[in-house]
């Protein structure tokens, strides 16, 4: 049994993709380092990330399948599921033999699990799109924590440099040390670690104790629905959520 290991990054996940192709040799799975563990009968192979090789293959997706092939593929990359990896080289095998009409099968299981995982992917960006709170930190700079399922901070910077263009901001997504930086002119995507206290700017205090308010108060009691609230803003991000906590 073989499994090829990458860096984790997306590049390192169409390198591997390549050596499948050029090497003829197809392993059982396609792991970003650190996810696996040596197993006794099974043969680990690490895949040096070769940027131009991952070049290769992303063209090849976007002319010989499609950009939506593209996309898809990327959104299965950042839903981080352990099968992700082998997922997308059957999903990419099958759509370099038919070409874009692929997607149109989707009662066919490699592109089912493919368009499934994008969705959790979309969704949850979507979601947190309503649900990040930022908070003002000295030195004006507008800071927001998360700790999504997916690693969904670089899909949701584009919105928020549309949005907030004219400050500084950063979106730190606790779980992966990443975070999306933005300076009022681009944004990057960076590792990124809190290694102190965050220093409220004194306004940001006053504010945060006025919207506490009026979260409390807005409310009509007759009509408060616990459950609906809990599928609609679940549980596992109010952490972050200034009026809950």
């Amino acid at each position: 049994m073989l499994h090829y290991i990458y860096d984790g990054s997306f590049n390192g996940l169409l390198t591997a993709i390549h050596e499948i192709y050029y090497r003829r040799q197809i392993p059982q799975q396609l792991l970003p380092c650190g996810t696996s563990t040596p197993q006794l009968f099974v043969q680990q192979e690490e895949i040096v990330t070769d940027d131009n090789k991952a070049a290769k293959v992303y063209d090849a997706i976007y002319y010989k399948i499609s950009p939506q092939a593209l996309r898809h593929t990327y959104y299965a990359y950042l839903a981080e599921h352990l099968e992700a990896g082998i997922w997308v080289y059957q999903y990419l095998n099958l759509g370099w033999k038919l070409g874009s009409k692929a997607d149109m099968l989707l009662s066919e299981e490699r592109v089912h699990r493919i368009h499934r995982l994008g969705q959790k992917v979309s969704m949850e960006r979507h979601r947190l799109l309503g649900l990040v709170r930022f908070q003002l930190l000295q030195k004006d700079i507008y800071y927001a924590a998360i700790e999504p399922d997916h690693n969904v901070v670089e899909l949701m910077a584009p919105h928020f440099a549309r949005r907030m263009a004219d400050q500084n901001w950063v979106i730190h997504d606790l779980r992966r040390n990443l975070a999306a930086v933005y300076n009022q002119n681009e944004w990057v995507s960076t590792h990124f670690t809190q290694l102190h206290k965050l220093e409220l700017a004194n306004e940001e205090q006053y504010y945060q104790k006025l919207w506490k308010h009026y979260y409390d108060n807005i409310a009509i009691s007759s009509r408060i629905n616990p459950r609906l609230q809990k599928r609609c803003m679940p549980q596992r991000y109010w952490k972050h959520l200034v009026e809950k906590n």
